[in-house]
């Protein structure tokens, strides 16, 4: 089996198909139908705490190209399946953050960004070709 490492590509770039998600019991689906406004990796100790993992992945898009349906339950803004447990998306303020794990295609957009770099663990390599933040995207969190 060969690796093929994912292309870097741009977030703007044109969708030409609809990109398609949900959670691990396909209760809750998302469609999406536009290019992500940013995607990046978060450190910081919520994220951790919400995902039970030690940085989170998501795509960030305006609302109007997300569709969701199934029912979800919400703890904090962030959206999860109520039948298997799946953490699928955030909504805060005029945007939508959608989890990469949860796309049917994770690595359709890589991450450009990673934030609270301070908290990133000493095991876990920085990411090539990717802005750093210290913390939060201008400010803390």
């Amino acid at each position: 089996m060969t690796h093929t490492p994912a292309r870097k590509q741009d977030p703007q770039a044109e969708v030409t198909a609809k990109v398609t998600g949900g959670c691990l019991c396909e209760a809750v689906r998302l469609f999406l139908t536009g290019a992500p406004k940013r995607v990046g990796l978060c450190h910081c100790m919520d994220c951790r705490k919400h995902h039970g993992a030690v940085f989170y992945a998501a795509a960030v898009f305006a609302p109007e190209v997300v569709t969701i349906t199934g029912t979800t339950h919400c703890f904090r803004d962030r959206h999860f399946c109520p039948t298997c447990g799946s953490s699928v998306f955030a909504r805060t303020d005029d945007e939508v953050e959608v989890h990469l794990g949860a796309l049917d295609q994770p690595s359709r957009w890589p991450p450009s960004y990673e934030l609270w770099t301070t908290r990133r663990e000493a095991w876990l390599p920085e990411l090539p070709n990717t802005e750093t933040l210290p913390k939060n995207r201008g400010g803390d969190r």
